[in-house]
C-alpha cells in the first residue's frame, strides 16, 4: 500500500530513528511496525488513513509524566501524535524515548 506524502516520509523517517539513532529492534506484526528494546515491547506506530493522523504508542506510558504524552482513555499506553505537516521536535522524541528506555 502506498501512502500520501507527508505521511509516508514521517513514517519511514520515525522507522529510522527508532532503528538506527533509538536502537530498538523493529518487527512488523498486524501491518504495523512494532519496536522492542531488550526484547520487550517497547512501542509502536499506528497510522490512520482516514484522518491522515500519525501518533506513537509506548507500552508503558503510565509510568511516565510529560506534557506531550497523552491517555486519552487508555489505561496503559499513552501517545505522542506527530504533525506530519510539521518537523518532529526530535530532541524533544529522543528526550521521551530516554524516559522510556530507562524503565526497561
Amino acid at each position: 500500500m502506498s501512502l500520501p506524502e507527508p505521511e509516508q516520509s514521517v513514517l519511514l523517517f520515525l522507522h529510522q530513528f527508532f532503528v538506527n539513532d533509538m536502537m530498538l529492534q523493529h518487527q512488523r506484526k498486524f501491518n504495523t511496525p512494532f519496536y522492542y528494546f531488550n526484547g520487550k515491547w517497547f512501542s509502536f506506530i499506528d497510522y490512520n488513513p482516514k484522518k491522515r493522523s500519525i501518533h506513537i504508542s509506548f507500552v508503558k506510558g503510565n509510568q511516565v509524566s510529560h506534557p506531550k504524552l497523552l491517555l486519552e482513555g487508555r489505561k496503559q499506553m499513552k501517545i505522542y501524535k506527530i504533525n506530519s505537516e510539521r518537523d518532529i521536535d526530535i530532541n524533544e522524541l529522543k528526550e521521551i524515548v530516554g524516559i522510556f528506555k530507562k524503565l526497561y
